[in-house]
């Protein structure tokens, strides 16, 4: 591409109100500065993902600090995520009218600065508050480290940066509970929190070295859609309550999930509506109108389903069904982390051999089959039985997020890079809500069914029933309790037999479900229209 057609198109972009790097060497794409403002971006996202489940595992020890009971302990997590949710659809708009590079070192400051404020919470309504700021700014950083791959490395290096980012999007979340669970038992709980302040400083270090300074556009942010930005607040925020929160509260049987699903309903109604009818929305919503963008939504939506999904239902099995402690999960859980860091640097090279379709379509069969691996589970069935399903899906996970990346962007224009890296990231974040919310409404749906019929059938199988009371009550007695006390101890242990039971048989239902849901992201990614070649990239910059 020539010097002068370069030119044309930052002036085109300018004039549209893009934010665009100026075009002196030190700040050409695929530079060193941008390189290390790509890396920057990138352990900025990372930190803000880990933050999401690094609390999961020291859950009681906080509550316990803070003097909350379990559900109210759950906003800790649910109020990161509604804010969060917000912050994503809002970074387009402000990274541009601001400058990335002021935008992207105004919100990592204050996302070191809400961590601290997290550490030093003194009530349980202070960690809530400081937890929504702290996801208010983490959030920001997801979707522009997505948006400095686009924009500041060269074509024929967008599929490393998509590795890269892979690492971001699935590693993070494997390793979260259990370095939360370390952290917590080697020192405390406080530490969660403290851990972002050395990477933080060193991404803003990064991040001012990298971007260019550029003046803010103030017409940018003087046009503010701020009927847009109200309907996507109370929309979005109001959904993440309903499908975080929905399931501990009995859904629609109560009054505040019902009234929260109706605002959510009417507000993203309005924000759609508005998005569609302004010249320069908020979000641009008509990118849905691409069929392979929308088709790589849809992928986006199930692979954080499938991943948020499986490191829910994980350690909720190990933790009910075999009494694990958070650092024990923690130890299963890293092997959907460590072994996909073998794979990720062989994706790109693989993008250049075999269409990012097939690719993509291997990633989501083998999360699939890893899935199924966990849908014949037995008592017997415990974290050294789960590695190997483990596995399977790490080495899964790269041959998804990298090729889909690149499909989904490679029909897209310059402009329309922020609001892709929104969509996108919008949508992962809604499949991972949406898939724990399924994966805990059909736990407990399908245990309690699990549990009627075991109950059912127990006449049928009297004899046996009343062998294992006879035998557990001799051995209790055997082991000093009295007759009666004996007859009690062994009813209860029977109890809660089938109450293991029933929740195993639950686990495996919800296993094969969400395998089966994941055929449709197979056959979604097919549908794409196949790459012209790794060529067909040069298309978004001419």
């Amino acid at each position: 591409m020539s010097s002068t057609s370069s030119i044309t198109s930052s002036a085109d972009m300018e004039a549209q109100g893009i934010s665009v790097p100026r075009k002196p060497t030190d700040y050409e794409r695929g530079s060193r500065r941008s390189w290390i403002a790509v890396f920057g971006g990138l352990i900025g996202a990372f930190m803000a993902i880990l933050d999401i489940q690094i609390t999961n595992a020291s859950m009681k020890e906080i509550q316990g600090s803070l003097g909350a009971t379990l559900e109210e302990g759950s906003w800790i997590s649910t109020a990161y995520l509604v804010a969060e949710m917000i912050a994503i659809p809002l970074s387009g708009w402000l990274s541009t009218g601001l400058s990335v590079r002021r935008y992207l070192l105004w919100t990592t400051a204050a996302f070191i600065f809400a961590s601290v404020l997290c550490s030093i919470a003194w009530n349980l309504e202070a960690m809530i508050a400081f937890r929504a700021l702290q996801g208010f700014f983490g959030g920001a950083l997801i979707p522009l480290a997505f948006r400095l791959i686009l924009e500041f490395l060269p074509d024929n290096k967008r599929a490393v940066g998509m590795a890269l980012f892979g690492v971001t999007a699935t590693f993070a979340p494997s390793i979260g509970p259990t370095l939360g669970g370390w952290l917590t038992e080697q020192f405390s709980w406080h530490y969660l929190f403290y851990i972002n302040v050395p990477p933080g400083l060193l991404v803003m270090a990064m991040l001012a070295y990298g971007l260019e300074k550029q003046s803010v556009v103030w017409d940018k942010l003087k046009n503010v859609d701020l009927a847009g930005i109200v309907t996507m607040a109370l929309g979005m925020g109001c959904l993440e309550v309903v499908l975080e929160e929905g399931n501990r509260k009995d859904w629609f049987g109560s009054e505040l999930i019902r009234n929260l699903a109706i605002i959510a309903v009417v507000n993203l109604v309005l924000f759609v509506w508005i998005q569609l009818r302004r010249k320069e929305p908020l979000v641009n919503l008509r990118l849905l109108g691409k069929r392979d963008f929308v088709l790589s939504t849809v992928a986006y939506f199930l692979l954080g389903m499938a991943l948020f999904g499986a490191i829910y239902l994980i350690p909720l099995y190990l933790s009910q069904v075999h009494d694990y402690t958070p650092l024990e999960i923690g130890g299963v859980i890293m092997w959907m982390g460590f072994p996909q860091l073998l794979v990720l640097p062989l994706v790109p090279k693989l993008m250049e051999r075999f269409d990012s379709r097939y690719l993509a379509a291997f990633g989501f069969l083998m999360f699939a089959i890893s899935y199924y691996m966990n849908s014949q589970m037995t008592a017997d069935y415990a974290g050294p039985q789960m590695i190997a399903s483990q596995v399977v899906r790490a080495l899964g996970q790269p041959f998804i997020l990298v090729p889909i990346g690149m499909l989904a962007t490679m029909h897209l224009k310059p402009h329309e890079n922020a609001s892709a890296s929104t969509v996108l990231n919008v949508m992962r974040n809604l499949g991972g809500a949406f898939g724990i919310a399924l994966v805990a409404t059909l736990t407990d749906t399908l245990s309690r069914g699990h549990l009627a019929h075991i109950k059912e059938s127990l006449p049928a199988v009297s004899t046996q029933a009343q062998d294992y009371l006879a035998q557990s009550a001799s051995m209790l007695q055997a082991g000093g309790s009295d007759p009666y006390t004996a007859a009690a101890q062994a009813k209860a242990l029977l109890g809660k037999t089938m109450s293991q039971q029933a929740y195993i048989q639950a686990y495996n239902d919800v296993f094969y479900i969400m395998g089966a849901l994941l055929l449709i992201a197979v056959f979604a990614v097919l549908l794409i229209r196949k790459p012209a070649g790794p060529v067909a990239h040069d298309a978004m910059v001419e």
